[in-house]
């Protein structure tokens, strides 16, 4: 029980630092060697690099409009020449962050509502007997509603559908092949709220025509809005005309890093493009394809349909940025964060000098210092009490010794007054007493021990009955 008391009592002690010089070249140079790669981590990586002493901002605010130009003619055999522009070939035309725009397509021209036989391609539409139609189920990933009727001719149910329904192969060759020259206008604004900081991707200039005659490059226009998509797929390192085919998915990254401490020139789009289906044409996920139907009426008020299964490419525009700009606050945490790695090594570095090498106690025994208040204080009083007496006792020597060396005249002197001596302490002695204002003066022939030089003292009576001797030359 007592070495718990001890314990709980030793959590009460303070331990304070106390600087100890070793000098082991090893632990020095692995301290400095330390030392210098935090110094390097905080000026090269946090203040250069990551700029630790700005305030950032990423909730950045952001509006993108699209518009597409360009116009291609196709020629097929359901439909004869037809002319595409860009109400045609872009969904949804208005302008949107994500388009998509046909290059190649399946059409299958006045289909009306009725009855016909459903695709072999599709299974759950083949049947061997009616049993096989239930009325009025819809084929799975079919095109209409089972009539109840297995047609033997095609080994398919009868469906309820617009019809005829869909049987054209995909184009081996991209019908919309000259969309590689369509053009994009691309308009990006941004703004930082915390800063008021806004800014846009297209030049400002009052030059009308700039916009008709500008295409984007990254020297010399990087404030030009308008991308040639054949340019656009390039950049992503596949071919427009293998991607048309199929279609598939382009992601254009803008990407706004600005530091507000400089010019807001300095603040630019940096643009990126990338492949977001799968890389190779022949996989099963790759590329990307829809239907949808344009709609008419006969002269009888009949309705049909054209319908379209497009492929194409789609464009998915996404804007990412963060701001910067200089703050006390981070300044002073990147360096709060510096100071404490570089304890950090100064305690490791104790570590292994206290408690991991041969003379690991000897180190410890000079770092290491147990005070007791209590029992120093002690000691110091008693070294300060022996102090004082010493002091004491050193003055009544000195005035022993003075008063010892006397001569007979002074001995006679004394003697006279030897009752009033009687009255005084033993340890100091005093002179004769004469009246107070008397100008008395004696004088008496002095001469030193061994050498026989005479010298003349005056004796002054000062009016306390104190003697003062005071040699003369």
């Amino acid at each position: 029980m007592a070495g718990w008391g001890v314990f709980f009592l030793s959590l009460l002690n303070y331990k304070t630092e106390k600087y100890v010089i070793a000098e082991n070249r090893r632990i020095g140079i692995l301290f400095r060697l330390y030392q210098l790669a935090v110094l390097g981590y905080i000026i090269g990586w946090v203040f250069v690099v990551k700029k630790g002493y700005q305030e950032r901002e990423e909730a950045i605010q952001t509006s993108v409009i699209t518009k597409l130009k360009g116009v291609t003619l196709t020629n097929s055999s359901e439909t004869g020449l037809h002319l595409w522009s860009a109400e045609d070939y872009v969904i949804p035309p208005n302008g949107e962050q994500v388009f998509f725009i046909v290059t190649n397509y399946i059409e299958t021209p006045n289909q009306r509502l009725g009855f016909c036989a459903e695709s072999f391609k599709v299974p759950n539409g083949r049947c061997l007997s009616n049993d096989d139609c239930v009325e009025g189920e819809t084929v799975i990933a079919g095109h209409g509603i089972k009539t109840g009727l297995c047609l033997n001719s095609t080994g398919t149910c009868e469906i309820y559908a617009w019809c005829p329904i869909e049987y054209s192969k995909r184009p081996a060759e991209p019908l919309l092949s000259e969309a590689e020259n369509f053009t994009i206008y691309i308009k990006n604004f941004i703004r930082f709220p915390k800063f008021e900081f806004s800014k846009s991707n297209v030049l400002e200039t009052s030059d009308e025509g700039y916009l008709k005659r500008c295409t984007y490059d990254s020297e010399n226009h990087p404030y030009c809005p308008i991308f040639r998509l054949g340019d656009l797929v390039s950049w992503t390192n596949h071919d427009f005309q293998d991607m048309a085919v199929k279609g598939g998915s382009v992601g254009i990254l803008i990407e706004w890093n600005c530091d507000l401490d400089k010019d807001s020139s300095q603040c630019n789009p940096q643009y990126s493009f990338t492949r977001l289906d799968m890389n190779l044409n022949n996989s099963v996920t790759s590329g990307y394809n829809f239907r949808y139907a344009r709609y008419y009426k006969d002269q009888n008020g009949e309705t049909y349909r054209t319908l379209y299964k497009v492929y194409g490419i789609r464009f998915d525009i996404i804007v990412n940025g963060q701001a910067g700009k200089f703050n006390i606050v981070p300044t002073i945490i990147a360096i709060g964060s510096g100071v404490a790695l570089l304890g950090i090594g100064a305690f490791a570095c104790d570590m292994i000098l206290l408690y991991m090498m041969n003379t690991s106690s000897f180190y410890r025994e000079r770092k290491f210092e147990i005070i007791s208040f209590k029992r120093d204080r002690t000691k110091h009083k008693d070294g300060k009490a022996g102090h004082r007496e010493r002091r004491s006792r050193k003055p009544v020597a000195e005035k022993g010794a003075s008063n010892s060396i006397k001569k007979p005249e002074e001995t006679d002197l004394t003697e006279e007054v030897s009752p009033i001596e009687e009255s005084q302490p033993s340890v100091e002695k005093r002179g004769p007493t004469i009246p107070r204002n008397t100008g008395q003066r004696y004088s008496a022939i002095l001469s030193t021990a061994g050498g026989g030089t005479k010298s003349r003292t005056d004796v002054h009576f000062s009016p306390t009955g104190t003697t003062v001797g005071m040699p003369l030359a």
